[in-house]
């Protein structure tokens, strides 16, 4: 498999605390791979290292054989990674349909025109449709951000990500804050992702994670103490000890 991103001894301090320890992950072109640990792990400051809003102290980040350690983030989405947030950022008054608007003229280098342009623009009023198709969001796709559940908010997100066609997308907590009703249609987002994009999940519902996941990697005081697969990872010590605990008891058991 290719491998589409590849993180070699990443190193972050601040004030001499080291907070990412010569981490070092490899995620090739279809893998699904869930970031866990407990929080201080260093897992936000991981994502920020690799998306560019952080610099290292040391390591590479290379995506698609590219070295990227030094590129902006701007730049690191041209190459195919692109990150969604932990909490929504979206604008209240605006419709999802003109989000993905947006995100679609700015993959294509229109954005600087108009704003209404994308409706007289066959193409790209096709990707839009497509996306809300893909993620069930055709029904409330021209009412305002701030009047639709939370849930379809966060499969917005997912799909806003998906309208910039990343080869590398990064989840932050896709499902934080969403009700434990609308958790389906998370899946089924996740579910429905193509089956060459890399996708690097950070979430604490253990749950989904195990549904997600064809790997599992653990960070714990900012180094990576596991890497393998979800069968494995609540047999091992270290990370029963550090953060799955009863979790991982209760899977035992089940």
């Amino acid at each position: 498999m290719t491998a589409l991103l590849h993180v070699e001894k990443l190193r972050k301090s601040f004030g001499g605390l080291a907070v990412t320890q010569d981490v070092s992950i490899t995620i090739a072109a279809g893998e699904r791979v869930a970031l866990i640990g407990p929080n201080g792990a260093g897992k936000t400051t991981f994502v920020n290292l690799v998306t560019g809003h952080l610099r290292p102290d040391g390591g590479r980040v290379l995506l698609g054989g590219v070295d990227a350690t030094t590129f902006e983030p701007t730049r690191r989405v041209r190459l195919g990674l692109v990150r969604s947030f932990q909490v929504t950022r979206l604008f209240p008054s605006m419709t999802p349909r003109e989000h993905l608007g947006l995100a679609v003229m700015q993959r294509r280098g229109i954005a600087g025109r108009m704003f209404g342009d994308y409706r007289a623009n066959a193409q790209v009023s096709a990707e839009i449709d497509e996306l809300l198709g893909l993620f069930a969001l055709g029904s409330v796709a021209d009412r305002k951000i701030a009047e639709i559940a939370y849930g379809l908010q966060r499969l917005l997100e997912i799909a806003l990500a998906l309208a910039l066609k990343p080869k590398v997308l990064l989840l932050d907590e896709p499902a934080a804050g969403v009700p434990q009703s609308d958790t389906p249609l998370i899946d089924a987002a996740l579910t429905s992702l193509s089956p060459e994009l890399a996708v690097l999940m950070i979430d604490h519902d253990m749950d989904l994670v195990f549904r997600f996941a064809t790997r599992v990697v653990v960070l714990a005081a900012g180094a990576v103490i596991f890497d393998g697969s979800p069968s494995e990872v609540t047999g091992h010590q270290r990370v029963r000890e550090a953060y799955l605990g009863s979790y991982a008891d209760d899977r035992s058991a089940a």
